[in-house]
């Protein structure tokens, strides 16, 4: 019996001149990790930010959410300066961010708070806000709030406290960072009505919902690979 010949393969069909390349699978694509560099800049620029924050609003007598509220209450009640308190209250939250979030993250965050301690100590040295109204004051301190703890966030930093229990929640549940920061902070400004009379309260809030707001919006999970 004669042996028939095989067909030729086909030719795999030539794309269309137009045609978009195909896309690649997020797993596909190499996530480069920060230089030293630009996490220095970021810690420094996003703990910039927040101190300008806790300045306005030591300012006009509010108060922001999590350690920094809490700082801002005994600030408020004793006289001590914000900066160590804020400093001294994070103490505890290292060893919770040392076993969940990793080394990293927490010798970041320390250097965060460090730096933020003493560009709240000493930057009301350098200059002056002769007049700042508390509305003003919170929206503008709100925004300022949000993108430096983005800053942070995108670099695996925070500033302690809440931040580090909410990013842990966003990881590790997939909560939204934003959301359960919101509602830690709202409860921390609300127990201020003991020693802030309810105006500077309400202002309060108002910061502490653009604030988080501002995160929920531009901090989801599987959006950024950072973190």
């Amino acid at each position: 019996m004669n042996d028939v010949p095989s067909p030729a393969p086909a030719p795999a069909p030539t794309p269309a001149p137009d045609a978009a390349p195909p896309i690649p699978a997020l797993d596909d694509l190499a996530v480069r990790s920060h230089t030293l560099f630009e996490d220095a800049q970021a810690l420094f620029t996003g703990a910039l930010f927040v101190s300008l924050a806790l300045i306005l609003f030591a300012q006009v007598g509010l108060l922001t959410g999590g350690t920094a509220g809490a700082a801002f209450v005994l600030h408020y009640a004793t006289g001590i300066s914000l900066g160590k308190l804020f400093f001294v209250i994070n103490l505890p939250f290292y060893w919770f961010a040392w076993t969940r979030m990793g080394r990293e993250f927490t010798v970041k965050t320390f250097i965060s708070i460090a730096l933020l301690s003493l560009m709240t100590e000493f930057s009301p040295r350098l200059f002056a806000i002769d007049r700042l109204h508390p509305a003003y004051a919170a929206v503008l301190g709100g925004l300022l709030l949000g993108s430096g703890c983005l800053f942070l966030a995108r670099h695996r930093a925070s500033l302690g406290g809440a931040t580090i229990v909410s990013l842990y929640l966003q990881r590790a549940k997939g909560w939204r960072a934003g959301k359960v920061q919101m509602g830690m902070d709202c409860a921390i400004v609300l127990l201020a009505l003991t020693v802030i009379e309810p105006s500077r309260v309400a202002y309060s809030i108002l910061a502490a919902v653009v604030m988080n707001l501002f995160i929920a919006v531009n901090h989801k999970p599987g959006r950024y690979a950072v973190l």
